[in-house]
């Protein structure tokens, strides 16, 4: 028993030495249980977008999983999404130790604006998940802890600035076409000169039918063509009103 419990002894300590303080012993890492483990999460936001070239660069990143979805921004809950939170959550609280990193192609697959960025931040840091960029400026992988909390929140700006940049370029072409006439939508059927000689046919006594006959598309996909009764009778019921 008293083998068993022998304790080593630094040698510059012993009976009738003056104690002193000795430097402290830095903890050990924590043993990893293996590679990081890698969730992949892919997202267009319509039907006629393309997600293989983001599911070919998960695939290249060696993702264990990917969860893919064609669904908008606008749209608050992404299910698939939401499943690759959940499945990263899961394997951290199962194997605290484990590196489990979320990874996507680009930081706008993930949120539309600020406070979406935000929201997912603090769901990464609360978890102990980290995120992983394939593409942009800061491609890389960050701990959400220190550094990278920093870097969520510089990355929440950034996006939302960009949203509010081409919103408001957006609202400042519309301005600039409508100042030209130009107020968008689908070109009228009849210009004003048509509109007039078919106001003058019907308050005659002319039938819509024959009217039709009198008039010509001068414009879009049906340019040389007759207008129909039911567009004649839009355009002259937009003029009296």
């Amino acid at each position: 028993m008293r083998d068993e419990l022998t304790v080593a002894v630094p040698a510059e300590r012993g009976p009738g030495k003056k104690w002193t303080q000795e430097p402290e012993v830095a903890a050990a890492a924590p043993e990893t249980t293996g590679a990081p483990i890698r969730i992949g999460y892919a997202r267009c936001s319509t039907a006629t977008q393309e997600l293989q070239s983001q599911l070919d660069a998960l695939a290249a990143a060696k993702c264990t999983r990917v969860f893919s979805e064609k669904i908008s921004t606008r749209i608050k809950i992404r299910p698939e999404l939401e499943k690759a939170l959940t499945l990263a959550h899961e394997i951290k609280t199962a194997a605290p130790d484990q590196p489990v990193i979320l990874t996507v192609h680009e930081m706008k697959r993930l949120a539309r604006n600020a406070a979406e960025l935000m929201t997912l931040s603090a769901q990464l840091q609360g978890g102990g998940v980290q995120l992983e960029l394939l593409t942009g400026p800061l491609t890389g992988t960050y701990d959400p802890h220190g550094m990278g909390s920093m870097l969520f929140a510089v990355l929440a700006v950034a996006a939302q600035l960009d949203r509010d940049y081409i919103r408001d370029k957006t609202l400042e072409g519309q301005q600039a076409a409508a100042a030209r006439g130009n107020h968008g939508g689908r070109p009228k059927v009849l210009d004003e000169d048509d509109v007039l000689f078919a106001c003058a046919l019907r308050d005659k006594g002319t039938p819509m039918p024959d009217i039709v006959k009198k008039l010509t598309i001068k414009t879009g996909k049906n340019a040389g063509q007759h207008p129909s009764v039911a567009s004649l009778y839009r355009a002259l019921a937009d003029n009296d009103a």
